[in-house]
């Protein structure tokens, strides 16, 4: 393509509302007339604009909890997403929206491992992209990126490593190390403002093309290439945030670009786009470390107090008591995994088949016991009972770990209180995980979490995080901790 370049992602996200214990989605009231959120979202957006097929003329990715919810509740639905799918529009997500930045490398490696396997088992190929979670980023996770066969990312404008004015009209490469690289778009700031919170500049397409982008695209590149106007936002504003504009997506990318539209402009996939530019010439580019396109205070949003926040004194103690109780569940972990002769996290990568609802825990389970076995003693051969004991040890173990790793999903901090359902709901896996635990050995990890949430306080109701915590077990029918 020569001609100017329009693309347009779409990043589409559900947290895990499942009550861990049940496995059910407890009611919302906050969400009626629909179930709860999820379930109202999709209404709003993800069926309208998989029946348009907006999917196919746009990239986008799917948040594997999200994916999930759809398989299970909305096949026809995830399916349709899926066939849209063109081999090049589509990009992965780490599976639980966890600010990478903030987490353990081993964490990191396995969440965006999850987003991959997720990828492939949904899509049938390897995917090039990634979206990070609210694009948190440093050069420790791109590192992984790369080293897990990722070719680019999208960042905000303002995470580029630059003091100068950033030319977003072109994609550039970040050089992460051992020579090696990651192609990152930054997408157009403006335009993408534009979409996200101003709904007079959505009402018609033909003029946001006329008055906002093509004027962004008037000047070619100083090396005389074609311009980029990338423009990045969540997908739900297509239908949820903002009433009909699936029909703003569907004009926008059916219309210009497909052969009737302006003469001037193409529309494509960013993956589309990314496969022309030749990768070794793009320019080179630094990141500012540990930021993100949703809080002006790199990652603080996540992990202490933020101006972004009227009052969030409780995040820091809320983020100390799920570290504490993760590093006790991982020790518990490997004294467990050491009799069983298994890699316990090459066993909780794998266990992504188990989460996104392809395998079946005993099935995997059984699988990865035999091939220890194998491994240690040339036969597969058990006493039964023995077997059968192992097998429901290494079940909860991974279990454990899974909700253990869920507790960490960045919706616990983004909002300004932790009475909302966001926080419950990491305090819900944090009680599964910790439960788990102490049943396999009485190491009372239940009881120092709740010493540890009795720290934070709620701003609006005064509650304390043990209340909290209590009040979260309640609301899904689970007893008070002892």
């Amino acid at each position: 393509m020569t001609r100017p370049r329009l693309a347009i992602h779409g990043h589409f996200y559900q947290p895990d509302r499942r009550d861990p214990f049940s496995g059910a989605v407890p009611p919302d009231p906050s969400a009626a007339p629909a179930h709860d959120w999820t379930e109202r979202v999709a209404d709003e957006c993800y069926v309208p604009n998989a029946l348009r097929g907006n999917f196919r003329r746009i990239g986008w990715d799917v948040g594997p909890t999200l994916a999930v919810w759809l398989r299970e509740h909305r096949p026809d639905v995830h399916d349709a997403i899926a066939a849209q799918d063109d081999g090049s529009n589509a990009i992965a997500q780490p599976w639980h929206h966890t600010i990478l930045p903030l987490a353990s490398m081993r964490d990191r490696r396995t969440e965006i491992r999850w987003g991959i396997r997720d990828f492939e088992l949904r899509y049938g190929r390897r995917p090039a992209g990634i979206w990070l979670p609210e694009t948190a980023v440093d050069l420790p996770t791109l590192r992984l990126c790369v080293a897990e066969g990722i070719r680019y990312t999208i960042l905000a404008p303002w995470q580029a490593g630059t003091d100068g004015d950033l030319d977003t009209r072109r994609p550039y490469r970040v050089d992460v190390g051992g020579g090696r690289s990651l192609v990152v778009a930054f997408y157009d700031r403006d335009l993408s403002t534009a979409v996200s919170f101003d709904p007079a500049a959505t009402e018609n397409a033909d003029e946001f093309v006329r008055a906002r982008v093509l004027p962004r695209l008037a000047h070619t590149l100083p090396s005389g290439e074609a311009p980029l106007a990338l423009i990045a936002t969540d997908g739900e504003l297509y239908g949820h945030h903002q009433r009909f504009r699936e029909l703003f997506l569907a004009r926008l990318t059916s219309w210009y670009g497909m052969g009737a539209g302006d003469p001037h402009l193409d529309v494509a996939p960013l993956g589309d786009l990314l496969a022309e530019e030749p990768r070794p010439t793009l320019p080179i580019m630094t990141i500012r470390e540990r930021t993100s396109w949703s809080c002006h205070h790199g990652v603080l949003r996540w992990s202490g107090e933020c101006a972004d926040a009227a009052d969030g004194r409780w995040k820091q103690p809320l983020r100390v008591a799920l570290e504490r109780l993760a590093a006790a569940l991982d020790t518990l972990t490997e004294a467990l995994f050491r009799p069983l002769g298994v890699d316990p996290w090459s066993a909780r990568d794998g266990y992504v088949d188990v989460a996104a609802g392809y395998a079946a825990a005993d099935a995997y389970v059984a699988r990865v016991l035999t091939e220890a076995t194998s491994v240690a003693t040339g036969t597969t051969r058990r006493g039964d009972r023995a077997r059968h004991s192992r097998e429901a040890l290494l079940r909860e173990l991974l279990a454990a770990q899974s909700s253990r790793l869920a507790m960490f999903a960045s919706d616990a901090w983004f909002w300004d209180d932790p009475g909302r359902q966001e926080t419950l709901q990491a305090l819900r896996f944090a009680a599964h995980a910790a439960r788990i635990g102490d049943r396999l050995t009485g190491a009372g990890l239940e009881r120092t979490l709740v010493d540890d949430l009795s720290v934070l306080r709620a701003p609006s109701s005064g509650l304390d995080g043990a209340a909290l915590y209590r009040l979260a077990l309640e609301q899904v029918g689970q007893p008070a901790p002892l």
